[in-house]
């Protein structure tokens, strides 16, 4: 089994920065790919950012240029470096990590953007 534990939510002003941290515990393989998704009120769950264990990365082309994606592999986490932080950024964003044919989901941390 496979636990995510994320933490770095919480409430920032439009143009603000935040940094999102997800540590996995459990049976890890060093091939496993991780990433962050998000999911607003009323609607579904959209991929922000991917990364696979070479360290090649994957983002949605509403995030390219603000956030960026990096990993620790000897501490088996994840990071979301979000910059210029927009309204439409508000959701409750979740860690994923993928090895062979199975997915775990982090609990959810909630970011949002207001002023």
């Amino acid at each position: 089994q496979v636990q995510l534990v994320e933490s770095g939510g919480g409430l920032v002003q439009p143009g603000g920065s935040l940094r999102l941290s997800c540590t996995a515990s459990g049976n890890i393989f060093s091939g496993a790919s991780m990433g962050w998704y998000r999911q607003a009120p009323g609607k579904e769950r959209e991929l922000v950012a991917l990364i696979d264990s070479s360290g090649r990365t994957i983002y949605a082309y509403s995030v390219q240029g603000t956030f960026t994606i990096s990993r620790d592999n000897a501490q088996n986490t994840v990071y979301l470096q979000m910059n210029s932080l927009k309204p439409e950024d508000t959701s409750v964003y979740y860690c994923k990590l993928v090895q062979w044919i199975s997915a775990y989901w982090g609990q959810g941390t909630q970011v949002t953007v207001s002023s």
